[in-house]
Parts: C-alpha cells; structure tokens; sequence
C-alpha cells in the first residue's frame, strides 16, 4: 500500500491494483485510500439506513432498464478520481465484469459523523461534474432529514425533506424513497426540550 500511495494511478491503474487488496479504496487526486478510513464512525444506523435504501429502490425499480448498486461499484469523478456512494443507480444496458457505473442517475451517500463535512462539500462537487447523474442524494442518520440536488439544465437545485413523513421523488428513474422507509428501524437521539427545562418565570 505505501508503494502504491507514494505513487499517481490513472483509474485503469487502480483497478488493476484493487484487485489485489483485502478492501475498498477510493482513488483520490490519483492516489488510493481505504474506503473504511473515510467512513471511521459508521455504524449500525449508517447500515440500516443503506439497506432500507437498497431494498427500496430495488423493489421498486425491478423489471425497469434500472438498478441500484453498491459501494463495491465505483463512479469516475475526474481523470484520476474515483469514488464510491453508499448507494448509486444506474439506467443503462448492464456492462458485465465492468468496475464502475457507466451511465449514473442517483448517488446516494449515508451520513457518519466524520464524513459529514466531506460528503456535504468535496464529493458533491466531484459528482456534479459527472455528465449523467440526475440526483445527489444526502441522508442524514442521527434525524429523519435528506438533502437532495437535482439536476436543472446547466444548474443544481437543492430541496430539504424533513420528518417520516416526507417523500423524496426521483422521476428521472421512475421510483421514490419515503423517509419513513429510509429509517424504517432507526433509533434517533432524545432531544432535550429546552423550552420545558426553562423556570418558570
């Protein structure tokens, strides 16, 4: 690994090395880091929330020319950038012993708390420039909030949905996730009402 660090990889390089190794890395500015690195602080939330997100859109996209993948597939962010959502989706002819998504619709990434900053900032911009994707999907894990950017032309529009009772519409793949599937056997924090610890005056 530290050979391999030390060194600039073109994708087709960092394939070929990926193979070899024990797990998954993403190649950034051409260089490869452990995946499991960027995601210190993942936990069961983080899983659950993936799963419950896989499993919706794979019901709900089966017999369609779309499916949703995994992080073990990568998506190409630049000449030497690649990375890999919790969750993409794809609309396009499956491309067998292919290592990356060719034609993306949907990125999907699951909040932790050290990947928070990253995945709201440097990864939204290196998926923005991707040509095909239509929807940049951020869930959060510690309260039922997503943040959605959806393609607009030559433009990013960005909608908030908060609360189970939200529903997150992705007409460009013909499917939709309800918040109250996404964390359908989540535990959120107790918040602390404030207003009710305040003497009464």
């Amino acid at each position: 690994m530290a050979d391999a660090a030390r060194r600039s990889m073109t994708p087709e390089e960092f394939f070929d090395w990926q193979l070899g190794q024990d797990e998954l890395y993403e190649l950034v500015d051409g260089h490869p880091v452990p995946r499991h690195r960027m995601m210190t602080g993942a936990s069961m939330q983080h899983d659950r929330a993936t799963v419950n997100i896989i499993v919706s859109l794979g019901s709900q996209l089966r017999g369609t020319p779309c499916r949703p993948m995994t992080a073990d597939i990568a998506i190409r962010t630049s000449i030497k950038g690649l990375r890999r959502p919790d969750v993409m989706v794809e609309c396009a002819p499956l491309v067998p012993d292919t290592y990356e998504v060719r034609e993306p619709k949907l990125v999907v990434e699951v909040a932790s708390p050290s990947t928070t900053s990253i995945d709201q900032t440097r990864k939204v911009e290196e998926y923005k420039r991707h040509p095909t994707l239509a929807y940049i999907l951020l869930v959060e894990t510690l309260k039922p909030q997503a943040l959605l950017y959806l393609r607009a032309g030559d433009a990013w529009e960005i909608e908030t949905f908060e609360g189970l009772e939200a529903v997150v519409a992705l007409p460009a793949i013909g499917a939709e996730l309800a918040l109250t599937d996404i964390y359908d056997g989540l535990i959120f924090p107790v918040r602390r009402d404030l207003a009710a610890e305040e003497p009464n005056a």
